[in-house]
């Protein structure tokens, strides 16, 4: 067991005092089993006229700020705790008739998992699904979850990470052919992989503990973090960060899941101005632990 804190900070500078449209936020871990909500805290500044929390569609946390004072600064500040769980998957519990692929889902399941197993991304050519194929073994059973593995290290070790300050995603045809992205590029290009071999998969967004950062308060460059999960019978949802090559949920901590990478962006919203009027934006992410009691005993 251990306990995670979380610093996120997320400031817009602005030229002129501007006024805001209502701004929605992602940041509250889902509660699980390999998760538990301990505290949460948002500070906003300049003060806000509400704050209103709602469930969207897939049961994530959203927190809808509205803003009714113009300024020249936005600034969001959210701490959180959390008990976190490590939960290895390297001998994942698959039902015995998905343990080789190819499998089929449970017909029970497959109205439910449809959308998460159609493709999203144009690839005219199959060029992202002969690419995951070479993971296939030919001539011989496949290991599904060895199948994963091998995807979620391949990307891992074959693809260069580069951040990128440009919102949005890239497409997994770029991904593939620059051979280099962002977290949240790998997490589709993985997504998009499962679903050329017909399995479910949808995206994560939320944080990652960087034990070389522990204890740092100070450390700019840090922000969210993003993977995926690939629905396996028996052992449900399982997390894959292509980024790091982690296969469970080892210092990842969940914050929402949807189908495609655009429904999970952490803090998105609106101001009443021209382009010019934008100066700046920063964003800061801590992730530290905390001793627990058994460790100090």
């Amino acid at each position: 067991m251990t306990i995670f804190s979380v610093r996120h900070i997320t400031a817009y500078q602005y030229r002129r005092p501007v006024e805001f449209g209502e701004h929605r936020m992602m940041f509250r871990p889902r509660d699980s089993f390999d998760q538990r909500l301990l505290d949460v805290s948002i500070k906003v500044d300049p003060e806000p006229s509400y704050i209103r929390w709602i469930h969207d569609v897939f049961g994530n946390c959203v927190a809808l700020v509205g803003l009714s004072k113009p300024a020249k600064e936005l600034r969001f500040e959210t701490h959180i705790r959390l008990d976190h769980t490590p939960h290895l998957a390297l001998d994942l519990q698959i039902d015995e008739d998905a343990k080789t692929y190819p499998f089929a889902y449970d017909p029970d399941e497959i109205a439910d998992l449809e959308q998460t197993i159609k493709r999203h991304c144009p690839d005219p050519d199959d060029a992202v699904g002969r690419w995951v194929r070479q993971f296939v073994l030919i001539g011989q059973p496949t290991e599904t979850g060895r199948l994963l593995m091998t995807l979620c290290n391949g990307i891992h070790e074959s693809f260069a990470y580069a951040r990128r300050l440009e919102r949005g995603t890239q497409l997994p045809l770029e991904t593939l052919k620059l051979r280099r992205g962002t977290c949240r590029d790998f997490a589709l290009l993985m997504m998009e992989a499962a679903r050329a071999l017909g399995l479910a998969a949808r995206f994560v967004t939320g944080y990652i503990y960087v034990p070389d950062r522990d204890g740092s308060t100070t450390l700019g460059g840090g922000s969210t973090h993003a993977w995926c999960q690939i629905y396996l019978p028996g052992a449900g949802w399982v997390e894959f960060d292509p980024t790091n090559g982690i296969v469970g949920n080892r210092d990842l901590i969940r914050v929402a899941v949807a189908r495609t990478p655009h429904q999970a962006i952490p803090l998105y919203g609106s101001y009443d101005g021209e382009a010019k009027d934008f100066k700046d934006m920063s964003v800061q992410v801590n992730v530290t632990t905390e001793r627990t009691i058994e460790e100090l005993l």
